[in-house]
């Protein structure tokens, strides 16, 4: 096994444990982002040397930077972005772009499989252009009756599409 594959190995384990635990209680905790984190940057830096060490910091700075502003516009969750972040910081600065790609795009799907379950594709064409109309006229900003905390649609836990952008990601790598 490659040092390549053991941070693929360790991004996966994390986002498995962030799965788990954003299923269960619809929250990420700060106790596995933060030392996945910190554990990612220190075992590029033995993998890569001080390269590695730039790359995997880089990463997790892109990773925070990348969705941290559905963070602001309150349609994502601070765990969310941290894991994010987290597993910038195992993948490195090149790959989490990928990641974040393939995320949205798993995202999309998973939402709509949603909307179709939970037959809410007319709300949600309404919640579409209320948000729309708001951001034209005041700007873009969060509209507080369709925060991630105030929407009465259902909920999609994001480690799901965030540890599927990271498989296929990995397997497009």
């Amino acid at each position: 096994m490659t040092i390549i594959s053991a941070q693929w190995i360790g991004a996966f384990a994390i986002a498995a444990a962030a799965c788990w635990c954003d299923v269960r209680t619809r929250r990420i905790p700060n106790r596995l982002t933060f030392p996945a984190a910190l554990i990612g940057i220190i075992v590029a830096t033995i993998a890569h040397g001080g390269g590695g060490a730039v790359s995997s910091a880089a990463g997790a700075l892109v990773g925070l930077a990348i969705f941290f502003p559905l963070f602001l516009l309150r349609g994502l969750g601070a765990g969310d972005v941290k894991l994010m972040a987290a597993l910038g910081g195992w993948v490195g600065a090149s790959m989490i772009f990928g990641v974040a790609f393939y995320t949205c795009l798993a995202g999309g799907v998973l939402a709509l499989v949603l909307v179709v379950k939970h037959r809410y594709g007319r709300q949600m064409a309404r919640n579409f252009w209320l948000l729309l109309t708001h951001w034209r006229v005041f700007g873009i900003g969060p509209l507080d009756s369709l925060t991630l905390d105030t929407s009465a649609g259902p909920k999609l836990p994001y480690a799901l599409p965030i540890a599927a952008g990271l498989a296929l990601a990995c397997w497009r790598w």
